[in-house]
């Protein structure tokens, strides 16, 4: 008779039970659901300020408690990223939905669990010194203008700068608006006759002078506005919206830079509605993402004239096509050499 000295039968395979041993469940054995919570009761926001992992966003809903003036409660909501969104990032500008405490308490402390589809995305690459790797850099959702902001003097204006910041805005679909400050310093017709053939819109302003046509350009719209330090974004802002309490710098003497006072985005509400978006100084802009077609695409009485070129013409050599396209007469030649700055200033910065 088989067995063991107590008289039980041996255990043999697939006859282990619970009694027996604790057997853990092999990889995959309890499959995950792909299936994630609709979160019905989200609210939405707009993300106006990034700080450390905590997203600070715009809440408005409808007010219950008086349905017969259906007024809106506004308030901030400060958030963390929900885990099920994974490395998606969150951005100024992000339009998100949001769960949790929404009350807008000083310790309340909210999930954002969804990022809503955006318009549009303004990006730079990592850093103009390494900018080889290509990897993107998300800086502000959902803008609709790019105000580049420079100074006519003090410091002087960097057309490279400018050029990579335009070469941005047409890879995002932003319209670009050209800010001139301190024209009381330095005269703009230079600067302006250099841009004319691109068709930028400008406006040219002062410290203390009014600003009725900027706020034009801003009034109901979304706008991001980028430049370098010391250019007097921060003046601009503060004259744009009286609390926002920018830092203002000052511009060393010995280098002709400015000091990064804005050390993140932030998005301010005009009060003749609208928003802009105040953005950190930039030293360089990165733009190893973005390629010769991108760039080529916002210059559609150019493309034309690019059928004779030769495969993977960079448009700067002496075999593109574009030259006797635009001998014959079919384009501007200020165009085409507007064309060509902006590829080459894709390059890193010198």
């Amino acid at each position: 008779m088989g067995g063991d000295a107590g008289g039980r039968r041996p255990l043999r395979k697939r006859e282990y039970d619970e009694d027996d041993v604790r057997v853990r469940p092999g990889k995959g054995s309890r499959p995950r659901t792909r299936i994630r919570p609709a979160h019905d009761d989200a609210v939405e926001g707009f993300v106006v300020a990034v700080d450390r992992g905590r997203y600070t966003s715009l809440v408005e809903s409808p007010d219950r408690g008086n349905r017969k003036k259906r007024t809106a409660a506004r308030r901030l909501v400060v958030a963390m990223k929900a885990r099920e969104l994974g490395r998606k990032g969150i951005v100024v500008g992000d339009r998100v939905a949001i769960v949790g405490d929404v009350s807008g308490a000083p310790d309340a402390l909210a999930r954002i669990v969804r990022v809503e589809p955006r318009t549009s995305m303004l990006r730079r690459s990592a850093d103009d010194t390494d900018d080889t790797d290509g990897i993107e850099r998300p800086v502000v959702a959902n803008a609709d203008q790019l105000v580049i902001v420079t100074a006519l003097a003090e410091p002087p204006p960097r057309p490279r700068m400018i050029d990579r910041i335009l070469v941005a805005a047409f890879d995002a679909d932003i319209e670009p608006l050209l800010c001139l400050t301190k024209s009381d310093l330095a005269d703009a017709g230079e600067l302006l006759a250099l841009y004319r053939p691109l068709g930028v819109p400008h406006v040219v302003v002062h410290k203390g002078g009014e600003l009725d046509e900027l706020r034009a350009h801003l009034d109901g719209r979304v706008s991001v506005l980028v430049g370098h330090s010391g250019v007097g974004k921060s003046t601009l802002v503060n004259a744009l919206v009286p609390d926002a309490n920018r830092a203002v710098s000052h511009v060393n003497a010995v280098t002709g830079r400015g000091r990064h006072t804005s050390t993140s985005a932030v998005a301010l509400e005009l009060p003749g509605g609208g928003w802009i978006i105040d953005t950190p100084g930039v030293r360089s802009f990165g733009l190893a993402h973005i390629s010769t077609e991108t760039v080529l695409a916002s210059f559609p009485d150019l493309i034309e004239g690019t059928v004779h070129c030769p495969k993977g013409c960079t448009h700067l050599g002496p075999d593109c096509a574009l030259d006797a396209w635009v001998t014959e007469g079919n384009a501007d030649p200020a165009r085409l050499a507007s064309l060509r700055r902006l590829l080459t200033t894709r390059d890193p910065e010198e």
